[in-house]
């Protein structure tokens, strides 16, 4: 038996959807693998240091492109192969527009 315990506080929702973190040395593009209400979890090439707060967009299909600023709270590294590697990372939205957290919290609420 695992004694993995839960810390989310909120329903997540699976999504893929194109991501661009804005950093001093340029952006960086991954994906998203799924939203809450209060965070979203990324994939990319480049590792974004723990604890620090970026400027995002994410692109959601049918829907304007979203920017909201985000602290990396986990990050974990997933090696492929001795070339390729991606970086799933935990990201906890810091300031969002209240449209786009609606839009969040509507689409979530939306998937038992």
């Amino acid at each position: 038996m695992s004694n993995t315990i839960e810390r989310r506080k909120h329903h997540r929702i699976q999504v893929r959807w194109p991501i661009t973190v804005l950093t001093d040395y340029g952006p960086i593009e991954g994906e998203t693998r799924n939203i809450a209400v209060d965070g979203v979890s990324i994939c990319c090439e480049e590792p974004l240091p723990l604890n620090q707060i970026f400027r995002m967009r994410v692109s959601p299909p049918h829907h304007r492109t979203m920017e909201f600023t985000g602290k990396v709270i986990w990050s974990d590294q997933y090696a492929f192969d001795e070339q390729n590697s991606v970086f799933g990372m935990g990201i906890c939205l810091v300031k969002i527009s209240d449209a786009d957290r609606h839009f969040f919290r509507d689409l979530v609420s939306a998937h038992p």
